[in-house]
């Protein structure tokens, strides 16, 4: 049976949170940084909810308390692709 995915950017697995919350990893912060959940091209906005909804039930604490616990840092202005290749200048 296939492990169900909780980060399908860094390709985090259910179990490997739940590891990583028995050892200790207990902010959303944390396990941010353990696992590089919610550091892929999405930001989080797919896995972090869910990853809070995990924490929460396993550390048994509320979710609203869970969520204060991290910050999400959307890039302040999208950027066109053309300005990270090479010799292209911004239009």
């Amino acid at each position: 049976m296939d492990e169900p995915i909780v980060c399908r950017c860094e390709e985090v697995t259910l179990s490997q949170v739940i590891q990583a919350i028995d050892e200790g990893y207990d902010t959303l912060e944390e396990l941010k940084r353990h696992l590089r959940v919610g550091m892929g091209p999405c930001q989080g906005r797919t896995c972090l909810p869910l990853l809070a909804r995990i924490l929460a039930e396993r550390a048994r604490r509320p979710l609203p308390e869970v969520m204060e616990e991290v910050s999400i840092r959307p890039p302040l202005a999208p950027a066109p692709v053309l300005l990270f290749l090479e010799g292209q200048d911004e239009d």
